[in-house]
């Protein structure tokens, strides 16, 4: 089958990149629309046929127009853009409380500039919209670089077909949080989900709740001792009936070797720990996790907390995540 339709017009690799600053530009996504089925295929296209050989070879260039659009049409696609071109592309299904990315494909011009990871993350975000729970993919075993960057995004493998992987995470979800009794309610309610050997990982500004948010899990958990900010002591253990939990604040810390001083891994087994500001430095602590992303909104009071889930442990507890969202989540579009 040939490459690219001539008719589609998209711009060459020169073209497309000339006078451009990748370390400058960021992916612009957005949903697909009907009218797009023609240029996603041709991506579609490109992309795969760039890919090594397989065997047996992928079907995605047999798509069609007609096909995409139908796929468009009937749930979503996602469309990345850079440098003014497409740069990206992907197909959405929705079938029960699963959505599944199909077809991601990024242009060979635009590879490593970090358009499959754009793409990836603004469909996980549209799973909230669709009030899907869980959301998959499904990658070749003889393309390791492709499946580890889904094992990097959290997903696990949960089954396997031929020379095919299956791959899951829990979907993102968000919860609205209008007052400081609300963000502690919502750590009572995710204490009942922790276990020993869980890491909670918070981010946000500096009053987003995020001490807030430990104090209800310190309470769901029943441990002893005044749960607050251990900003001057880094770290602080608090016994309790079941598995203690370890508080961590690390802003001040600079990266990975200084936690490594906290010797965290030693007791984090036993333990539930949350790590205030641990972004970027504590997930090596455990490939299973839950991020929880604070923002406060503009009016001063309301926050939310945006629950991404990362691993197995996780994905067993993917319909307890699901309930913790109220309504449907933002408009991905």
């Amino acid at each position: 089958m040939s490459g690219l339709p001539p008719q589609v017009g998209l711009p060459g690799p020169g073209e497309a990149a000339r006078g451009a600053s990748p370390a400058a530009a960021a992916p612009l996504v957005r949903l697909a629309r009907p009218q797009d089925a023609e240029v996603v295929r041709a991506v579609i296209v490109e992309a795969f046929l760039a890919r090594p050989p397989l065997d047996p070879p992928s079907t995605a260039p047999e798509e069609t127009v007609e096909t995409v659009r139908d796929a468009i049409t009937s749930c979503a696609g996602v469309v990345a853009e850079l440098d003014g071109a497409v740069a990206g592309v992907l197909l959405l299904a929705h079938e029960a409380d699963v959505l599944t990315l199909r077809r991601v494909a990024t242009r060979p011009a635009y590879r490593r500039r970090g358009v499959a990871t754009a793409m990836a993350a603004f469909a996980e975000r549209h799973a909230m919209a669709l009030r899907a729970r869980v959301v998959a993919c499904s990658a070749r075993t003889e393309l390791p670089e492709t499946v580890a960057f889904w094992w990097h995004r959290g997903y696990v493998a949960v089954g396997h077909r031929g020379h095919l992987v299956d791959l899951a995470k829990p979907a993102p979800a968000l919860v609205r949080l209008p007052s400081a009794e609300d963000t502690r309610a919502l750590g009572l309610r995710l204490a009942g989900l922790l276990r020993a050997g869980d890491l909670v990982v918070l981010t946000g500004d500096l009053g987003a709740g995020k001490t807030t948010l430990t104090q209800g899990i310190g309470a769901g958990l029943g441990v002893r001792g005044e749960v607050t900010s251990p900003t001057f002591v880094i770290a602080r253990v608090h016994p309790g009936p079941g598995p203690d939990l370890v508080h961590v604040d690390a802003y001040r810390l600079g990266g990975a070797l200084e936690i490594d001083d906290l010797d965290l891994d030693a007791s984090i087994e036993e333990s539930v720990t949350v790590v205030e500001w641990g972004a970027g430095k504590v997930e090596r602590l455990s490939t299973d996790r839950l991020e929880v992303q604070l923002t406060q909104l503009n009016d001063g009071s309301t926050r939310t907390a945006l629950l991404c889930a990362v691993g197995r442990r996780w994905l067993e507890r993917a319909d307890e995540l699901a309930a913790m969202a109220e309504g449907a989540g933002p408009d991905a579009s």
